[in-house]
């Protein structure tokens, strides 16, 4: 008799778990694959589908993980360098593979849209992954060759145990804060000539203010069912898990077509309010 196909959870979390770059990119396209085909099937059954990851997704032994606090500067003016800020722009693709196949996996009993879009996301994060880590090999290193901080992974684990919390503290800040970084590190880029790495950031550039635009969808659609107000909800998140506050200047023409809205840009770039609330 044929196998019986494994649901989408159960996919999801063997994708989640795999720690070999190349064998989770495969399983993640081959994952889309077979949801595209309607040969994986989204149960209305929770059962059989292995315990909650809480403290860890699968991830190779190098990188070595430290603070953020004590990552080296990145100064592409060097090919090590370069090559650094390479390997950390790499590292983020890599958790954020492992972020969207979470969402899919974790978050149970949801429209199909919701998996249909974090799916799309993780074949998109691989993809990432793959450029940058090619680009890598040009200068002579590989994903593991520089150390690296666990900080998007870490509130992943913070935001387990609601989605809305996670749409707000992942999507909408974290990844959202790629969308400002990326402009300075392109006009670097520029001075040294390097038009290949800035395709490259370009094409990521370009997916992510459509990943941050899911996660801020489902954020307020999520607001929305518990009669919460969304800006205010985000910034009270943000207290609340001292979630990072955006550097300036935000990218303002990403994050509007991100979905955020121009008086909370505007209330982002006015800064950190004050822990008595001024």
């Amino acid at each position: 008799m044929p196998e019986t196909p494994k649901n989408i959870y159960v996919r999801a979390y063997e994708a989640l778990m795999c720690s070999d770059p190349a064998e989770k990119s495969r399983l993640v396209t081959q994952l889309c694959r077979d949801w595209e085909q309607d040969v994986l099937p989204l149960p209305a059954d929770e059962g059989d589908c292995p315990a909650l990851p809480v403290i860890d997704a699968g991830r190779p032994d190098r990188p070595e993980l430290i603070t953020h606090t004590s990552v080296p500067s990145r100064k592409p003016s060097s090919a090590e360098g370069l090559a650094a800020l390479l390997h950390a722009v790499a590292h983020i693709e890599f958790n954020a593979i492992n972020l969207a196949l979470d969402c899919v996996y974790r978050f149970r009993g949801l429209p199909a849209d919701f998996y249909v879009g974090w799916l799309k996301v993780a074949e998109e994060e691989a993809y990432h992954f793959g450029l940058v880590t090619e680009r890598l090999a040009t200068v002579g290193f590989t994903y593991g060759d520089f150390p690296a901080h666990r900080g998007l992974w870490d509130m992943a684990v913070k935001t387990a145990d609601d989605p809305l919390t996670r749409m707000a503290l992942v999507p909408r800040v974290l990844e959202a804060r790629g969308l400002d970084a990326t402009p300075p590190i392109v006009a670097k880029l520029k001075k040294i000539g390097d038009d290949a790495t800035i395709a490259v950031l370009d094409i990521i550039l370009r997916d992510e203010i459509g990943h941050v635009a899911l996660g801020d969808r489902w954020f307020r659609r999520f607001c929305a069912e518990r009669g919460l107000e969304p800006e205010a909800t985000y910034l009270a998140l943000m207290t609340e898990f001292d979630a990072p506050w955006p550097p300036k200047p935000l990218n303002v023409e990403a994050r509007r077509k991100a979905g955020f809205s121009a008086g909370e840009i505007a209330r982002l770039e006015g800064g950190r309010p004050r822990r008595n609330g001024a």
